[in-house]
């Protein structure tokens, strides 16, 4: 099929994506879409739970694979909406509801440039697409749980808005958990243990402790206090205070490292990472996909965001139609031009490699 015809098709099922709910481990509904979409062009697929896969036609074990990734579940939409999130709607070239660009496009483009390729013949290597559920919430129902079922991965390219940039490296993600322990009393009495009190000197060493090594493309390592929880009436001091610190890492470090440093250092009374599965993740500029990307004038660059990248222990890199900043906002949008530059770009690339 030619690449006009697939582009037409590609944004119609982007449409009916977006008029279909799929809140993150909801996304039952739009793997029938996404199912449609194969049996259409009598591509053969499996379906595992609400991620469905496929492989090209002339699959050779002897030969690398790429996969190609993106997802088909949303966040549910904020309060700030003034359009409905669950219609498409077109306007001055802008296709609006939820999920449009993150990450709908993307998807939709990617399964395009798939079926583009899937019969071709004598191809460098082998294709993988997986339209995969659970990436918003960091399910264990998503891409990580593919990984064993999928062929062996050699590299990947993930599809997030990045208006088809490159971005060759990923922060990962440790969220901790920590306490900070004084003495409980009544709030009449003297007190110079108090736990709340004490955190403040805590917050100051997480607000001005840096991490040493800093990373050419990702930066620093990020360290937020997010979330802090104590006391459940006035009139008693409680005996510890909660905090909840989000770390976004930088390829410099793995996420043991944070933990170790964090245990060893920070002054809490205890702290202790929720996970330590989502990974930096980076590629090396001379890696043939990013020179193709270089080739076809696209930048590169490093991103703060979390997405599948995190999952994957192969080379990857994060390329899509659309703009991050969009994500998650009110009126969510993408333009058609695009979706329609996504696909160019995308073809474009893995004919370099292919």
């Amino acid at each position: 099929m030619k690449q006009k015809e697939l582009t037409q098709k590609a944004i119609e099922l982007l449409k009916g994506l977006i008029e279909t709910q799929s809140f993150s481990s909801e996304e039952e509904n739009t793997a029938v879409l996404i199912e449609h979409w194969f049996t259409d062009f009598e591509i053969p697929f499996k379906r595992t739970q609400n991620n469905v896969w496929a492989t090209n036609m002339h699959f050779d074990e002897s030969k690398p694979t790429l996969l190609l990734n993106s997802h088909h579940d949303t966040v549910k939409p904020n309060k700030g909406y003034t359009k409905d999130p669950l219609k498409a709607i077109v306007e001055d070239g802008k296709l609006y509801g939820l999920g449009s660009n993150d990450a709908g496009g993307c998807l939709v483009s990617l399964l395009a440039t798939f079926t583009y390729f899937y019969s071709k013949k004598n191809l460098n290597y082998n294709l993988v697409l997986v339209a995969s559920a659970e990436e918003e919430s960091s399910g264990p129902n998503g891409l990580n749980s593919m990984l064993s079922i999928i062929p062996k991965i050699d590299v990947a390219i993930v599809g997030e808005p990045t208006l088809m940039n490159l971005a060759v490296a990923e922060k990962g993600l440790v969220v901790f958990d920590a306490k900070v322990k004084g003495t409980p009393s009544h709030a009449a009495h003297p007190n110079t243990d108090n736990a709340i009190y004490n955190t403040m000197n805590v917050l100051k060493w997480f607000q001005e402790f840096k991490f040493e090594k800093k990373s050419p493309v990702l930066g620093d390592v990020k360290m937020t206090v997010t979330q802090i929880n104590a006391g459940k009436q006035h009139n008693a001091v409680p005996s510890e205070v909660d905090l909840v610190i989000d770390v976004r890492v930088n390829d410099q470090y793995s996420n043991e490292d944070i933990a170790k440093i964090l245990i060893e250092k920070s002054p809490c009374s205890s702290i202790e990472a929720r996970s330590l599965r989502l990974n930096s993740s980076s590629i090396p500029i001379n890696h043939p996909l990013v020179e193709a990307g270089i080739a076809l004038g696209r930048e590169t660059y490093g991103s703060p965001t979390l997405s599948d990248q995190a999952t994957l222990s192969c080379l990857s890199i994060k390329l899509g139609p659309g703009d991050s900043t969009r994500s998650h906002t009110a009126d969510e949008f993408i333009c058609i031009a695009e979706i329609e530059e996504g696909i160019d770009l995308y073809i474009q690339l893995l004919e370099k490699i292919l």
